[in-house]
Order: structure tokens, then C-alpha cells, then sequence
């Protein structure tokens, strides 16, 4: 049952994942650990479907604190989900974003773009090596180096960045076929990505407790006082952080 080969495949996925990016892994976490030692903010960026990223490191519970999500309303899915794919091959605005963004040279940049191909996501890597950030990208070679760039550049987003995460996702992101459909379904970006970020959180805090630094961890509001201990890294870091 094909229910049953998506879970196969997101297994072997991810055992690909744990073997071939484990040194590209303990590099993000090091550039992004670096960061917040130095009082740095881990800023994280996509189009579409890949806002989900940035959501899912951002104000999360048993999440690093000092993440800001960027989450570019003309981006997003909502209100209508082929205006952000007309937004994210506009050359120029990825500057007026992060322009808009309290940036400093001791932060760090994650960007996530499977193809890697946009000119959106490739000029915000550009432009976040302009103001002297690191940039993590997390990708899908594969798919990467089967398309052509769409910035004016000709470079794609693997290409810019200090530490490059392969998602290991095939052209077109999609894994499952059966017999009477034309078009492969079934996409792994997700949750092979989402599976990275996180196991990039765990190493970053790891790091951080090692050097005697007390990594800033969000708890569940839920939890009897949550609120509080959040209320305090709220107010730390609100100039830092947009959505706060």
C-alpha cells in the first residue's frame, strides 16, 4: 500500500540524511551557536510552502529563542497562493526585505529554497553576504542542478551560502508513482527539512551548555510558568526579533 511506501521512503531518507549531512549539520550548528554566544539572532527565510520553515524554528516550545522568522506577507500562500510564486522571481525585493530587518554582522542567515532556483531567496543570500552575515541554505541538489537560475546572476542558491543542507529530495520533489497517474506525488522536503532544523537546534544547544552558556529556550506557555520565563525572552529580544 503506498501509505506504507511513504513511510519507506522517508526512512531511508533520512538515514541518507543522518550519514551524508552529518558534517554540514555540526557546521550550521557551530555558525549558528557562534552567533547567539555573540548575542546574534538566527534569521530564516522562504517563499511559499518554505515560510513553513521559518514557522517552525520561530517561537516554538523547546525552541531556540533569538530566531526571527521572516514571513513576507507577498510570500506567503495567503491571500492567493500564485501571487507568491509571481513574488519570489522578482529581483529586487529580497533587499527592501531585509532592509526592513534589524541585521547585524554577527548573525547568521538560513534560507530554504528546494530548487534553489528563485531570484528571490538567491538575492537574499546575496544581500545577506553584503551586510557580513553567514548564510546556511538548505536545498535539493539534485533538483538544484537539473534547473536554470532565474536571478540575473545565473547562480542558484547552493552557490552562495557558507554551509549548504541538502534535503536529498529528488527533481520535482514529489517520490511516489503508481500505475494510471501521470505525475509523481508525495513531496519529502518537509519533513526531511523540518527533521535538519531540528536536529541543528538540538546540536546548537548542545554546543552552547558545553561552553557553559545557557542556551535560550522557549517552554510551552501550557506549562505552570511558561509564561513568565517567556515574557522575559520576549522582552530581550523584541528590538532584535520582527514578529515579537
Amino acid at each position: 500500500m503506498l501509505y506504507k511506501d511513504y513511510f519507506s521512503s522517508i526512512e531511508k531518507l533520512l538515514s541518507e540524511v543522518a550519514e551524508k549531512e552529518s558534517e554540514n549539520i555540526i557546521k550550521a550548528a557551530e555558525l549558528i551557536e557562534k552567533s547567539i554566544s555573540e548575542d546574534g539572532v538566527l534569521h530564516v527565510f522562504g517563499c511559499g510552502h518554505s515560510q513553513m520553515y521559518p514557522m517552525e524554528l520561530f517561537y516554538r516550545a523547546g525552541g531556540l529563542v533569538p530566531v526571527n522568522a521572516i514571513l513576507t506577507p507577498a510570500l506567503s500562500l495567503a491571500p492567493a497562493a500564485p501571487l507568491s510564486t509571481f513574488a519570489e522571481r522578482q529581483e529586487g525585493l529580497a533587499k527592501v526585505i531585509l532592509d526592513n530587518e534589524n541585521v547585524k554582522t554577527q548573525d547568521v542567515m538560513l534560507i530554504v529554497s528546494t530548487s534553489g532556483r528563485n531570484a528571490v531567496p538567491i538575492e537574499m543570500a546575496l544581500e545577506a553576504k553584503n551586510k557580513g552575515l553567514k548564510v546556511i541554505a538548505l536545498t535539493s541538489l539534485d533538483f538544484s542542478k537539473e534547473v536554470s537560475s532565474r536571478h540575473e546572476s545565473n547562480k542558484k542558491l547552493y552557490q552562495l551560502a557558507d554551509v549548504v543542507l541538502d534535503n536529498h529530495g529528488e527533481p520535482g520533489d514529489a517520490i511516489l508513482e503508481t500505475p494510471g497517474v501521470e505525475s509523481k506525488f508525495a513531496s519529502t522536503s518537509s519533513v526531511i527539512g523540518f527533521t535538519i532544523l531540528q536536529s541543528i537546534v538540538a546540536q546548537v544547544i548542545e554546543n552552547l551548555g558545553q561552553k557553559g552558556i545557557e542556551p535560550p529556550i522557549y517552554v510551552s506557555s501550557n506549562l505552570d510558568k511558561g509564561d513568565q520565563i517567556n515574557k522575559e525572552f520576549i522582552e530581550k529580544y523584541r528590538d532584535r526579533i520582527t514578529n515579537l
